[in-house]
C-alpha cells in the first residue's frame, strides 16, 4: 500500500512554510516540495519553455548557462527553469524569465487547465510533502488573472478530483480566523534586517496589477483583505464540496502536531 502525500494549503500568513517543515521532521522519510522547487506538480517561481524557448534562453544569457542548466529538468516536449534559485545580478534576468509561467494570465484558461491535468495525471508519487501545490497559486491565477467565476473554479476541481482517482493523498488546510492578523505577522517576518518590506509591496502590486484588482479597484491591504476573505470563502467551499473526504481542517498557528499526525 503507498504512503500518503500531503498538500499543505491555506493562506497567505497561515503558516504554511512553518508547517511543512514540522511535518517534514516528523516524516523524515518524506520528499518535500516546497514554492520554487523542481516539482513533479507545481510550477510556481518555475519557467515552463519549449525547446526553442529553452535554446533562446540559454543563448541570451550565455554567462549563466551553467547556472540555468544545473536548475533545469527536461518533462517531454518542455523544460522547467527554477529560475527564481538562479541568484544573479543581471539586468533583467529573473523578469523575463517570469514570462514563461503558467500563472499571471500568461496561458489562456484552456492551456492552463491542460498543463495542470497532464502534471496531475502523470503524477504517481507516495510519500511526498507539497507547499500549495492544489489551491493557492491556481486558484490566485483563476481569480485575479483568469477572472473565473466561483462556480467555474469548482467545475475545475471537481475536474481535478477526478484526474486525481485513486492517487494516496491528502489536504491539510490551515484555516485562518484572523486574516489581517496572518498578513501582518507575514509582513514582519519578510522584511529586511532594517525593517524594510519585502513581500507585502510585491503581494499588493500583484493584486493591483491584476484584471480583476483594476477591474473591481483593489488597493493597498484594504483590497488585499477583500481579496482573501472571498478567497477562503471558495477555498472552504472546495473544501466541502468536493474534497472533504480527503481534507483534514486545523486552526492555523493553533494545532498540536502529534495530534494532527495521528488524525491524518
Amino acid at each position: 500500500m503507498k504512503r500518503n502525500n500531503y498538500f499543505v494549503e491555506g493562506l497567505q500568513g497561515a503558516g504554511k512554510s512553518t508547517f511543512v517543515r514540522q511535518l517534514s521532521d516528523k516524516l523524515s522519510d518524506y520528499k518535500v516540495f516546497r514554492e520554487g522547487d523542481y516539482s513533479p506538480i507545481e510550477l510556481a517561481w518555475c519557467a515552463y519553455v519549449t525547446e526553442d524557448e529553452y535554446d533562446n534562453v540559454l543563448s541570451s544569457y550565455p554567462s549563466l548557462e551553467i547556472e540555468i542548466k544545473a536548475k533545469t529538468v527536461a518533462e517531454g516536449n518542455h523544460r522547467i527553469i527554477c529560475y527564481t534559485q538562479i541568484l544573479t545580478d543581471v539586468p533583467d534576468f529573473h523578469r523575463n524569465l517570469e514570462k514563461f509561467e503558467i500563472y499571471n494570465g500568461n496561458l489562456d484558461k484552456e492551456s492552463f487547465e491542460n498543463v495542470i491535468f497532464e502534471r496531475f495525471r502523470k503524477w504517481n508519487g507516495e510519500g511526498q510533502i507539497f507547499e500549495c501545490s492544489i489551491f493557492q497559486n491556481i486558484i490566485e491565477n483563476q481569480l485575479l488573472y483568469l477572472m473565473m467565476a466561483d462556480d467555474e473554479i469548482l467545475d475545475f476541481y471537481r475536474r481535478l478530483k477526478k484526474v486525481l482517482g485513486d492517487k494516496p493523498y491528502k489536504i491539510i488546510y490551515l484555516d485562518v480566523d484572523d486574516i489581517p492578523g496572518g498578513i501582518d505577522v507575514i509582513r514582519k517576518e519578510r522584511s529586511d534586517d532594517k525593517g524594510n518590506e519585502l513581500w507585502f509591496p510585491l503581494m499588493i502590486r500583484y493584486l493591483e496589477e491584476s484584471p480583476y484588482g483594476k477591474e473591481h479597484g483593489l488597493t493597498g491591504l484594504e483590497g488585499l483583505l477583500m481579496h482573501l476573505e472571498r478567497r477562503k470563502a471558495l477555498e472552504h467551499r472546495i473544501v466541502d464540496e468536493i474534497f472533504k473526504e480527503n481534507t483534514l481542517v486545523i486552526k492555523s498557528k493553533n494545532y498540536i502536531l502529534d495530534d494532527t499526525i495521528a488524525r491524518l
